[in-house]
């Protein structure tokens, strides 16, 4: 691959306990933003017993940082406001960004059989050799979606179930 691209990897695991495994190499991927193991038990329920969103918690820090900075024009106590309205402001972006992860995981759930388990990996990619030799070293089978291509999925899925 030239240049980078920003992917969603899903990587299918029969063991999920190796899915766990690989989980925790994979934290250390070039250009990881997020990261989740998505599980379904003999009995067809779904679990996402870990998952990790690089940088979480920057943007409401950030945010009230900056609040706080303009703050400073009105003295002490608009510092404590302006920390206030900018750490809303960033936590509420946040949590857009984490709602979208999750609609997008319930998305994926359908992809994964009783019993299995399934990495799912997102991050920007300047060569596929990291992700592959993951894949590899556990056996797992690997499938890379655009992110723009996995967006537009996740929008078309939350359109239908507002109709729903």
């Amino acid at each position: 691959m030239s240049d980078h691209h920003h992917n969603v990897l899903l990587l299918g695991f029969d063991d999920r306990a190796q899915c766990r495994l690989a989980y925790e190499d994979a934290m250390h991927l070039p250009g990881l933003r997020q990261v989740a193991v998505l599980e379904r038990d003999e009995q067809g329920i779904v679990d996402i017993p870990e998952s990790h969103i690089r940088g979480a918690g920057v943007p409401t820090v950030g945010s009230g940082l900056v609040g706080g900075l303009v703050g400073l024009l009105g003295g002490p106590i608009g510092v404590l406001l302006g920390f206030a309205a900018g750490a809303a402001i960033g936590n509420a972006a946040e949590q857009a960004e984490i709602t979208d992860g999750g609609a997008g995981l319930i998305v994926l759930s359908s992809r994964v059989g009783n019993g299995r388990a399934l990495l799912v990996v997102d991050l920007v990619e300047h060569q596929a050799g990291p992700a592959d030799e993951l894949a590899a070293k556990y056996g797992a089978s690997v499938e890379r979606i655009s992110a723009e291509q996995f967006a537009e999925q996740v929008r078309i899925a939350k359109e239908k179930a507002a109709e729903a």
